[in-house]
């Protein structure tokens, strides 16, 4: 028997990236899953290769910071299947790396609503669903940015991803008497295809030389410590976050 059969698992920017990953690792593990994603495209290349495998999945084109949208793609997966066992709040980024005096107002509230808001909206689609089965598993997506400095990014985006840290604290908190769990995951410097195609090799070897264990983590390193999260051995795991840096830091 696998490890989630029968399990419904949302996955946020499952397109591409970690996400994908996250997707891949949860289908091979029987689940069903529903692709939520800005681009519908690439979350339907996904579902059709994870129906080549046997997986059911669904593609659903979502812009996650938009509430009502992010209650049709729930409500679509609750048709479905009739539950949600675990929710993945994967999507987040940021465009490019600028000082905070050169972000406009617009973009402070596009970054944040992107990485933080969409956090809370597609929780607070999923809880209702939860708290009728009394089970339940929300995964949050941060990033060692939210622990400290250890790379250069942007204020918007380091922002948003420590907030995220306080609201699985808190919500944690607000619902572990019905039986769910939150935590989030920070993950340090990742090799998904974008952030290699972004640097040449010299600037690579210049941040690895930064970590300890001198490489960058996998996505599939992140994806497995996600199903960690979901699994019955992290049952009595809450409000926690798990770095998954190579050292770069420690806390």
């Amino acid at each position: 028997m696998k490890r989630f059969d029968g399990q419904v698992v949302i996955v946020t920017g499952a397109g591409r990236g970690i996400g994908l990953r996250i997707a891949r690792a949860f289908g091979r593990e029987g689940a069903r899953l529903a692709l939520l994603d800005i681009d519908e495209a690439a979350a339907e290349k996904l579902a059709a290769e994870l129906a080549d495998s046997k997986v059911d999945a669904l593609a659903l084109r979502t812009d996650v910071t938009v509430g009502a949208e992010v209650r049709r793609a729930v409500d679509a997966a609750v048709r479905r299947w009739q539950r949600v066992d675990v929710l993945v709040n994967n999507a987040g980024g940021f465009p490019k790396i600028k000082a905070t005096e050169d972000i406009d107002d617009e973009e402070w509230e596009q970054i944040v609503r992107f990485n933080l808001s969409s956090t809370f909206l597609c929780s607070k689609a999923v809880l209702p669903i939860m708290k009728r089965q009394r089970s339940g598993r929300i995964i949050n997506m941060s990033s060692v940015v939210a622990r400290g400095a250890p790379v250069t990014v942007t204020s918007h985006y380091a922002a948003s991803k420590a907030a995220i840290l306080g609201f699985t604290r808190h919500l944690a908190r607000e619902v572990g008497a019905d039986g769910i769990t939150v935590n989030a995951v920070a993950p340090g410097t990742v090799a998904t295809e974008r952030w290699k195609s972004l640097r040449t090799p010299e600037q690579i070897e210049k941040i690895t030389a930064n970590i300890p264990l001198r490489r960058p983590s996998e996505p599939e390193e992140i994806a497995e410590i996600v199903l960690f999260l979901a699994s019955e051995p992290a049952a009595y795991i809450t409000g926690a976050t798990l770095d998954i840096n190579g050292g770069l830091v420690m806390v």
